[in-house]
Formats: C-alpha cells, structure tokens, sequence
C-alpha cells in the first residue's frame, strides 16, 4: 500500500503498510489547515476561522479534497444557526458547508475512479459532521466527479448540492419523462432553477413560479411558462395540470397550490421535510417517530383525496445523478448563477450577506 502525497508528481510511500488490512485508514497528506468552526449556534458572528484543525485519516473510499471553492447553501446558515442542533450539538465544534470544488490531494486505498491532481466538485450528505469550510475537505468516492474544464471552480462549487436535491426529487422519487409536465414552485432559488434546467434536459414540458426579476433567465432556461409569484391571481395564470411538483417553498399556500395542481398518479415533493424540526423539539427518537407518522398521515390523505403521491425531498449521494450533472454543466445546460464570491476569510460577511438578504443570489467563497 502506498499514501498518496499532494500531487502525482509528488506520489510517494511514506511508511511500510503490507501488515494494514483493507480496513485501516489512510493517513492523508496533511495533518492541520484552516476550517470554519462553528462553536455554538447564532449568527454569523459565531464562524471562527482557525489555522490548526486536525486533518482525520482517509477511509478507503474517501478523497482528500483540495478546495479551491465552497458554496454558501440555505442549509449552511439554518445549521449555524441551530437548525438540526438534536444530531449536531453534541458534536460541537461542526465544519459546516456542503459543496466544493478543488483538486484531489490523496485517495482511500479503494479509490478507483478519480486519481491525485485531477479536479473535482461534488457535494456532501445534508448530515455529514466534517463540512467543507476548509481547506482539505473529506468526500466519499461517489460524492465527487471530474470538474468540467468549461467551468471555474466557483461556478462548479455553486451547483453539485443544489443540483443533487432537484436531482433526487425529480429523477429518483418522480421519474420523470419525456413529454410530461412539472411544476417548480419556486424556479428563482439554486434548486429550483437546477430542477427547471434538469427537467428541460429529461424533455419534459416545465412551468414555474418565480420573483419578476428571475422570468427572464428561467425562460432562456428553457421553462414554459414562468408566473411571478407576487402578482394577485398566480394561481389562476397557472395552466393545465401536471404529472410532478417540486415545491421548493413548502408552506402550507403553495402546498396545496401544487397538491391541486397535479394529476391522478402525480407526484408532490416537498423541499420543507419536517424531520429535523421535530427532533429538535421532541429529542431524536420521539421526533423522527413523530415526523415519520405525520407524513405518513399526509401520504394517506393525499392518496386518498386526489390520487397522488406525496414526499419530503432530501439530496442525497447519487453517483449517477452526479454524472450527469457534470455532463449537462460541461455543455452548458446546466448551471447556477453566482452572484457574489467572498474570500475565505470573509465567511462571517458571506453568511450576513444571506441572513439579511443583501445578497439574494448564490454566493461563493474562495480560497487561496
């Protein structure tokens, strides 16, 4: 067995290994670097950037990651502030962050598909405990994919997590097809303007509603139809039904919008999954108890009223989805506009930027 060092030029053994069993970890090639901590919930004032984080052993399926870009999801800022604190406060201090694009630094020694120094982008499970606001993020093999040379590292960190959701609610649970209708309640948001752009590519007839100020890219993205959302009588501007709805706004309006919206046979799914909520409120065991009655409840009554399927959407890893995120980034069919990159450094104006919704768009961060 060999450990891997930074790049392929640098490939080197480090220590004998002949007596590890394929189950031993795999020391990377750094021991510290910088992260973002978070140390306890709040604002984002909380966000401690740190020099000496311990760098953990890779596992065999994992890739030590060189960032050279990390996105600031919704998630990210819900998690700082105490969303989800029923799995993660006992794990205080977290590394938050879910994308990242950069290059491989070292391999897990069941590694096959991707090799030291090739670029990569790929997103982390909504759970994981070792985030990538650092600069050696830990990914599982299928997590990650080649990063397209068409695209920068900013531009391919902003897309894998938001895509992978739209993704999962949209091929894994809907399956849709070619020639069927889907609603995007709203296609402004990363997620949902990667289901209208997935969607498009799968040859399927898409509406959505949006702000007025996101008709214009979300049409040249090859939706439909696009009703602003603001307007009085939205609904009504709606036209016909269809076969799956994506609610990427989950309140209780736009819940019943798009459930009598559907079709006999449809499929609802919702981005607003109550699970951690009632975790947080009711301690892990009752709460997932609890939320797993009450969608079962609402599946019932949706069956049974109208006919349709109804679900809570989470991204999940999905190594073919990946693939063809990373296909339809490189011919640029898919895509999800950064509006602002801050330094590494500067994470703490990053996430006040979307607490007080300065910054409504997609926001990067980079690192040196």
């Amino acid at each position: 067995m060999r450990w891997l060092l930074r790049r392929s030029s640098d490939v080197a053994l480090i220590g004998g290994a002949s007596k590890l069993g394929f189950n031993e970890f795999r020391r990377t090639v750094v021991s510290t670097c910088r992260a973002v901590l978070v140390p306890r919930f709040g604002g984002a004032e909380v966000l401690e950037l740190r020099e000496d984080v311990i760098v953990p052993d890779l596992k065999p399926n994992e890739v030590l990651v060189r960032a050279r870009a990390v996105s600031v999801n919704p998630l990210d800022c819900r998690i700082r502030a105490g969303y989800g604190r029923s799995l993660y406060e006992p794990l205080l201090p977290l590394i938050i962050g879910r994308d990242v694009s950069g290059e491989v630094a070292a391999v897990g020694n069941s590694v096959r598909s991707l090799s030291v120094g090739q670029e990569v982008f790929g997103a982390l499970h909504p759970t994981a405990v070792r985030g990538t606001y650092t600069d050696y993020a830990i990914l599982a093999e299928d997590e990650l994919t080649p990063k397209p040379e068409t695209i920068s590292h900013a531009e391919a960190s902003a897309i894998p997590f938001a895509a992978l959701t739209a993704w999962r609610a949209l091929r894994s649970i809907a399956r849709i097809k070619k020639g069927q209708r889907v609603l995007v309640v709203g296609g402004g948001g990363a997620v949902g303007f990667s289901a209208i752009q997935l969607a498009v590519a799968a040859g399927c007839h898409v509406s959505t509603t949006c702000g007025g100020e996101s008709i214009e890219h979300i049409l040249a993205a090859g939706a439909e139809q696009a009703v602003d959302f603001t307007t009085e009588g939205h609904e009504q501007s709606i036209k016909g039904y269809f076969d799956a709805v994506l609610d990427t706004v989950g309140i209780p309006e736009t819940e019943k919008m798009g459930i009598n919206l559907l079709k006999r046979g449809g499929h609802y799914m919702t981005l607003q999954g109550e699970a951690a909520s009632y975790a947080d409120a009711y301690g892990l065991t009752v709460g997932l108890a609890m939320a797993t009655t009450v969608l079962m409840k609402k599946q019932i009554q949706c069956r049974i009223s109208h006919g349709i399927d109804y679900q809570w959407a989470y991204m999940r890893a999905d190594a073919e989805g990946l693939d063809e995120i990373r296909r339809l980034s490189a011919s640029g069919k898919l895509k999800v506009p950064v509006e602002k990159t801050y330094p590494f450094t500067q994470v703490r104006e990053a996430h006040e930027g979307k607490d007080k919704r300065i910054v409504t768009g997609k926001v990067v961060l980079e690192l040196n």
